[in-house]
C-alpha cells in the first residue's frame, strides 16, 4: 500500500506540475509501484529521489538548452518513453531480487548502481550540456553541445558528482548501512554513462537505436556489472 500510494501521489503531482506526461505519469505509477512491491518501499524512496534529482536539473538553465534546442520534450516534460527507458533497469534488479531469496545484499547493490548510472547521465545531459567544449568520444573531435556521444570535463565531474552521491544515499537508503561496497556502485555508475557515450557516438548516431534505448541498454550493463563485482569482492 505504501508504494501504491507513494507511486500514484508521485505521478500525480508530476502530471499536475507538467513534469510528466499522462503517459508518463502512467508508467511511472505501474513501474514505481511493481519496484516498491518486489523490492522495498526504500528501493522506491531512491527512484523517487533521482526523479526529484532529474526535474531539478532539467530546470536548471533551461531556457539556454531550450535555445540550443537540447531540452528535453516542448517544455522538460517526460514521456513514457523516458520513464520506461530509466525505470526499466532497476524493475529488473527488483525481479531478480524477488527471484533470487538469500543473495546477501547483492541485488539492492546492483540496484543502485542502475540509480547511479541514469543519475550519472542525467546530470551528464542536463548540466553537462551547457558546456561549450565538447568532443566526440570515439574520435575526441570537437562536436556542438547535445551531440550524440559528445563528453566535456564539465559533463564528466557532474556525472561522477551524481554517481558519487547517489551511490552513497541509494547504499544506506536501500541497504541500511555502509561499507566499502559503495564503491561498486559509483564504479558502475561512471562506467555506464560512459558507456552511454560510446553507444550514442556509434549506434545512436547511426540511427540503430534511440536515447531511450540507450539509456536502458546502460542502466542494465550498470547493474549487472554490479553483480560479479560483488561476489568477487
Amino acid at each position: 500500500m505504501v508504494s501504491l500510494t507513494l507511486s500514484a501521489l508521485l505521478g500525480h503531482i508530476c502530471y499536475r506540475h507538467g513534469l510528466l506526461t499522462s503517459g508518463g505519469a502512467t508508467a511511472a505509477f505501474l513501474m514505481g509501484s511493481a519496484i516498491g512491491i518486489l523490492g522495498s518501499p526504500q528501493w522506491l524512496l531512491l527512484l523517487v529521489l533521482f526523479a526529484i534529482l532529474g526535474f531539478v536539473a532539467t530546470r536548471i538553465g533551461f531556457y539556454e538548452k531550450q535555445d540550443m534546442g537540447v531540452q528535453e520534450g516542448q517544455h522538460g516534460e517526460r514521456g513514457s518513453k523516458n520513464i520506461i527507458g530509466v525505470a526499466l533497469p532497476p524493475l529488473i534488479m527488483a525481479i531478480m531480487d524477488f527471484a533470487w531469496q538469500g543473495n546477501d545484499g547483492i541485488m539492492a547493490i546492483a540496484y543502485v548502481a542502475t540509480i547511479a548510472v541514469a543519475a550519472a547521465d542525467t546530470a551528464a545531459s542536463e548540466l553537462g550540456v551547457r558546456d561549450p567544449n565538447v568532443w566526440l568520444i570515439t574520435t575526441f573531435k570537437k562536436v556542438p553541445p547535445g551531440t550524440d556521444g559528445g563528453v566535456s570535463v564539465k559533463g564528466t565531474i557532474y556525472s561522477t558528482l551524481a554517481a558519487i552521491m547517489f551511490s552513497l544515499i541509494g547504499f544506506y537508503v536501500v541497504l541500511g548501512t555502509m561499507d566499502w561496497r559503495v564503491l561498486i556502485p559509483i564504479l558502475c555508475g561512471i562506467i555506464g554513462c560512459f558507456a552511454d557515450s560510446l553507444i550514442g557516438a556509434t549506434l545512436e548516431n547511426k540511427g540503430l537505436v534511440n536515447k531511450y534505448v540507450n539509456n536502458c541498454t546502460t542502466g542494465i550493463l550498470g547493474g549487472l556489472l554490479a553483480i560479479p563485482l560483488c561476489l568477487l569482492f
